[in-house]
């Protein structure tokens, strides 16, 4: 009987894992089928230097004035952005274009709206530079960390140098901004099978959205980032920003108004949208993108719909400790006060 009964028992345990692998298989085949697949949680390489990224990306010092870090156009309390039209720089100097979000970032297929950056660690140390942003040179910037006793001792540890260089805080800051994903939306875990977790509503929402051809620039797991599109397909986009998109970089006439796909992840937290930051809601964001992209008039039935999915797209937000910065040296360059 005992005999029996550990075949029984061992039936049945082989029995629950093949039913379990069936089930893992079936839930993945089920979202492999859709446009859209769910965010998968960070696995970084090297946690040291992720968290020295995160210390620079935290720190103002990299900026002429002192007062203006990776987090103030990016702030990681509101949705990975900042919430206005068209952020601010050194001088308060008004920025030409709207911040994208750092969040899924790693996701893209190039950084900045006209994609000019190949991948994060281009991006990193463009506003550092930039007059209008932070308003340094990568020399100034590398001086300041080099004169922070404790800034070269984890230069040393991580990268085998106690003299940073702008290479080195590019690699820390795009290592720290690869962690900025955000899973478990509730839209990943209807795509897992939780088949309860999404109302009619949302799930009426999401099959206009694929039915309307919204997903033909939207999909996979950031759900845009993917592709460039020309904003104005059916009609004209009217604003008064002088982005030229994608021109700007290739010089191709045909690349005016040419943009990176935003990412619709989180998308209730990154208001305002589109690159000049004009459209202050979703309501009207998904007004304006069925008549310019498809040249559809959805009804306020349907927009409400639509509106109520892309909600569901906001996932858990990157949890962490602050980092507290070190102390300047008796020989840290002072920063330049606005004038």
């Amino acid at each position: 009987m005992m005999f029996v009964g550990n075949i029984n028992r061992n039936i049945l345990y082989i029995g629950n894992a093949a039913l379990l692998s069936f089930g893992l298989l079936f839930s993945s085949i089920l979202f492999a089928e859709e446009p859209i697949q769910p965010i998968k949680e960070p696995t970084p390489e090297n946690l040291e230097m992720v968290e020295l990224g995160k210390m620079l990306f935290f720190d103002p010092r990299l900026s002429k004035s002192g007062w203006i870090s990776c987090n103030s156009c990016h702030n990681l309390s509101m949705g990975g952005t900042d919430n206005i039209r068209t952020s601010i720089g050194h001088k308060w100097q008004q920025g030409p274009i709207n911040a994208p979000t750092v969040l899924n970032s790693s996701m893209n297929l190039a950084q900045f709206w006209d994609g000019r950056a190949k991948d994060l660690k281009a991006q990193a140390g463009g506003p550092i530079a930039n007059p209008g942003e932070m308003a340094f040179t990568h020399k100034l910037a590398i001086d300041v960390l080099n004169s922070i006793p404790q800034y070269r001792n984890l230069f040393k540890k991580i990268f085998g140098s106690n003299q940073a260089s702008i290479d080195m805080v590019t690699d820390a800051i795009a290592a720290f901004e690869e962690t900025l994903v955000t899973p478990n939306s509730r839209f990943d875990k209807w795509l897992k099978g939780d088949k309860k977790i999404m109302s009619q509503t949302e799930l009426a929402g999401y099959k206009l959205f694929k039915e309307s051809g919204c997903v033909s620039c939207h999909y996979g797991s950031a759900v845009g980032g993917a592709s460039f599109q020309k904003l104005g397909v059916v009609a004209s986009y009217k604003t008064e920003s002088k982005a030229e998109g994608r021109k700007g970089v290739t010089g191709r006439e045909t690349d005016r108004f040419v943009f990176k796909v935003p990412t619709l992840r989180n998308i209730e937290l990154t208001y305002p949208y589109f690159h000049d930051g004009a459209v202050a809601t979703l309501e009207e964001a998904v007004d304006k993108m069925g008549r310019l992209q498809l040249g559809i008039d959805f009804s306020t039935e349907e927009n409400s719909k639509i509106v109520a999915f892309l909600k569901t797209l906001t996932g858990e937000q990157p949890s962490f400790k602050l980092p507290i910065l070190p102390p300047s040296s008796n020989k840290t360059p002072r920063p330049v006060p606005f004038n």
